[in-house]
């Protein structure tokens, strides 16, 4: 490389979908750093790497030859300093690299909160391609296991060890999984999903330590009662925090993220930050300063190559959505459902009487505006729910759509009569159900 490249530090989602963006519209170097694998993967296919359903380089959404064909520069190294005023930064073994524009990509790191034992064999998060590799090495002398903490990524880890016949132990410190993001019925219903697929759900609880055998490995944990449950393993699922800790001793603005503007610009000339490890200094309303989720840190990647690539544009990214996997029952959101609605916000749910199928509508109890849904067993069209979204349709129009938005295959069960018979016994109303229609699906047209 002559000129000083556009040095991405990051492999991730974020980094990648910056620089494959970025090398449409510009021929400038482009240099990708990482220190957790050669080739970017995908993240959220790591738990399906351990089940047996997929291989590692499955996981891979390109070929190991599309980065040479694209002029995509990769290193696996660890940056251990930026110097902003030198427009250059520092890797681990010493080697000095020049940046034209520095974009860091680092992503999130699991939080730790000082447990004794905390750092034994046996313990640690899942989030990385090494985590996963020490997860398979702890498995064949694993009987027992305990996670710790009620998040997407402790159910995820008790599927995959429940998967391979372990006893798992999940704590969680609520009073009901999850029950800060959702509301009570649907956390009501994950607390019995886990307790269905034996999982020994301890609601109210908190590990207290983790207790060392011999050889430096855990043996059992104990809870804030006293209670010692052995286990030969331990997963650490109470969340992530910005990966930024080798930044701190630079003039790079930090609060808890990385802290950006909107055009996700830091306080540092040419130097911007974009996924997991930056904090949005002004978000969005309804938004979180950081959100550490795949499709954010994509939009991020895509919206800074517009601006790199002379077309500057700010980060939006639009109404909230997200979809996890409790086991057997997929979840999805879309726009804003709060956990604990407050004025005016008001919560419309429905739960089928036996099967874990549960949609939850929330809207404005003055204006009915519709103002978001989440759905448990039901896949639900981005697009349609957007469009009313952004058009501010009412929770009627939401209701007529019910047909038209549903996603699920052909032959699957549909469940739209029922929840509308119970809403127009809610609300007093007499609704009807607007026919699917192809040209409304398609076209995004809302009547």
């Amino acid at each position: 490389m002559n000129a000083p490249p556009v040095i991405v530090i990051g492999n991730g989602i974020a980094g990648v979908s910056f620089a494959r963006n970025f090398r449409k519209k510009s021929s400038k170097p482009i240099l990708i750093i990482s220190k957790e694998t050669p080739y970017f993967f995908s993240r959220t296919a790591i738990m399906y790497v351990y089940m047996g359903h997929l291989r590692w380089e499955d996981t891979q959404p390109y070929e190991n030859t599309f980065w040479k064909k694209n002029k995509l520069d990769l290193l696996q190294g660890t940056v251990t300093q930026i110097n902003p005023k030198e427009k250059n930064i520092r890797l681990s073994d010493k080697s000095i690299l020049y940046y034209d524009s520095l974009i860091i990509a680092t992503g999130s790191i699991p939080n730790k909160f000082g447990w004794p034992g905390e750092n034994l064999k046996g313990v640690q998060g899942l989030y990385s391609k090494q985590d996963l590799d020490s997860l398979e090495d702890y498995s064949p002398s694993t009987n027992e296991a305990v996670i710790v903490g009620g998040g997407l990524i402790g159910v995820e880890l008790a599927e995959m060890l429940h998967s391979r016949g372990k006893k798992v132990t999940f704590l969680v410190r609520e009073n009901s999984f999850w029950n800060n993001v959702l509301p009570k019925e649907e956390s009501k219903l994950i607390n019995q999903h886990l307790l269905e697929h034996v999982i020994d759900l301890r609601l109210n609880t908190n590990l207290s330590e983790i207790i060392e055998d011999e050889i430096g490995r855990v043996k059992a944990i104990r809870t804030d009662s006293g209670e010692i449950i052995n286990c030969q393993f331990v997963g650490l699922t109470t969340g992530v925090r910005p990966n930024i800790d080798f930044i701190k001793n630079t003039d790079i603005a930090t609060n808890r993220g990385i802290l950006v503007n909107k055009y996700l610009e830091t306080n540092q000339s040419s130097i911007y930050a974009i996924g997991d490890c930056s904090e949005q200094q002004e978000p969005q309303t309804g938004r979180r300063s950081i959100e550490a989720v795949w499709y954010t840190g994509r939009m991020m990647g895509e919206t800074l190559a517009q601006t790199l690539t002379g077309n500057k544009k700010a980060y939006n990214p639009g109404h909230w959505f997200n979809s996890a996997k409790f086991f057997d029952i997929e979840y999805q959101t879309y726009g804003l459902v709060a956990a604990q609605p407050t004025k005016p916000e008001k919560h419309f749910h429905w739960k089928h009487p036996n099967e874990n199928v549960a949609i939850t509508l929330a809207y404005d109890e003055n204006t009915k505006k519709f103002l978001g849904i989440n759905t448990f067993g039901i896949r639900m069209r981005h697009e349609l729910l957007d469009k009313i979204l952004c058009e501010k349709k009412s929770v009627f129009c939401m209701i007529e759509q019910l047909a038209n938005c549903n996603f699920d295959p052909e032959f699957f069960k549909t469940y739209e009569k029922k929840i509308l018979l119970k809403f127009n016994q809610d609300f007093n109303t007499n609704i009807k159900l607007k026919k699917k229609s192809w040209k409304v699906i398609f076209n995004n047209i809302i009547s």
